[in-house]
């Protein structure tokens, strides 16, 4: 145990050169063991890789002198001193031994302020720590050293202590969530110190919005206007039913076929009269060709046959085709109605003599 005491967790001689981590380690151990701690020659010594000044070269001990007093050891008195003002839970927590985690400290203060329970204070959580708290004020008279007993090998000249620790200051206000936070959220974001602003709005990011609802307020557009259009009338405009073709001079004997795609209607004329044919064949309601070197109309639906004047006579045709209103119109044009139709039922008398079904000429 002495010489546990002396070494502390240093390896025993013959050792190797220890660099500047090691050696603070070591007096940070030093520091919370109470043991003495190492002097500036004794550091000089284990980075060279020599034996310390009390250390004999065939590993043998001598009793080391203590190093000066930290400047901690006052306050860490004056902590213990005022342990008596801890509360109850913290002189248990001192008496187990166990040494805090800030982040279990920042829990217990959550958990106090939950159960409106007294939080604790700068000096509590320094000692839960276990670190030294901040120096006192030197007096105005500095105190007598005490004398050290001198060094069976060679005296050396004090080492100042290590800076202590800060003690932890509470700012802010405790958090209000019991474990990890959601991810994604911002008291996750908080809790790994980062920053809750998104991203910096860039034109090129504003432009890229700008198209995007573009594209979203036209296909919108589109559809209301679709849906509008459903509700409109859908009308299919048809030409005029009464119309002018001309004087009866204009046209000569025989079938003249010149207003059969814009009226379908042929005009007739005979020796005696002018009529006009509506062009639609009696049987399924297609268009007939006139064919002159045949003098005849020919349906192409159904091989239905009619003679020049609209009678029929071969295929399928119950009767002959219909004839259009015929009148002179007051400037001595001619003035067609397919509005008024006359027709020859099968078996019954024909109309095409009633008075509007022709024109004499």
């Amino acid at each position: 145990m002495a010489e546990e005491k002396t070494l502390g967790r240093l390896p025993k001689w013959p050792r190797q050169a220890l660099n500047n981590s090691v050696i603070a380690a070591e007096q940070a151990y030093r520091k919370r063991s109470g043991l003495p701690l190492l002097t500036d020659a004794d550091v000089e010594a284990l980075r060279a890789g020599v034996p310390m000044p009390w250390e004999g070269g065939d590993g043998s001990l001598a009793a080391p002198t203590p190093a000066a007093p930290s400047p901690a050891a006052p306050a860490t008195a004056a902590t213990d001193a005022n342990q008596d003002s801890f509360g109850p839970d913290v002189q248990k927590w001192l008496a187990a031994g166990k040494k805090w985690s800030k982040s279990a400290i920042a829990a217990e203060q959550a958990r106090r302020k939950r159960n409106s329970l007294p939080a604790l204070t700068d000096a509590e959580i320094t000692a839960l720590l276990g670190e030294p708290a901040a120096p006192a004020a030197a007096p105005a008279t500095p105190a007598a050293p005490t004398a050290a007993p001198a060094r069976t090998l060679a005296p050396a000249a004090p080492k100042p202590a290590l800076p202590s620790v800060p003690p932890l200051t509470r700012t802010g206000t405790a958090t209000k969530y019991v474990g990890t936070p959601a991810v994604g959220t911002s008291k996750a974001a908080a809790a790994g110190g980062l920053a809750t602003v998104g991203p910096d709005d860039t034109t090129v990011d504003q432009r890229r919005r700008r198209l995007v609802w573009s594209g979203v307020g036209a296909f919108l557009g589109a559809w209301f206007l679709a849906f509008f259009r459903f509700f409109l009338p859908r009308t299919l405009f048809e030409p005029a039913t009464k119309f002018k073709i001309g004087y009866p001079s204009d046209f000569a004997l025989g079938v003249d076929t010149k207003f059969q795609q814009k009226y379908r209607i042929w005009v007739d004329r005979t020796p005696d009269r002018l009529f006009v044919v509506y062009a639609r064949c009696t049987h399924l309601g297609c268009t007939p060709d006139w064919k002159p070197a045949e003098n005849k109309f020919k349906c192409p639906c159904h091989g239905s046959g009619y003679d020049s004047e609209g009678v029929n006579f071969e295929g399928p045709a119950p009767r002959p085709m219909d004839r259009a209103y015929i009148e002179k119109a007051a400037d001595g044009q001619i003035q067609v109605d397919v509005s008024r139709l006359y027709s020859w039922p099968k078996g019954q008398p024909s109309h095409f003599d009633d008075p509007g079904a022709f024109l004499p000429v």
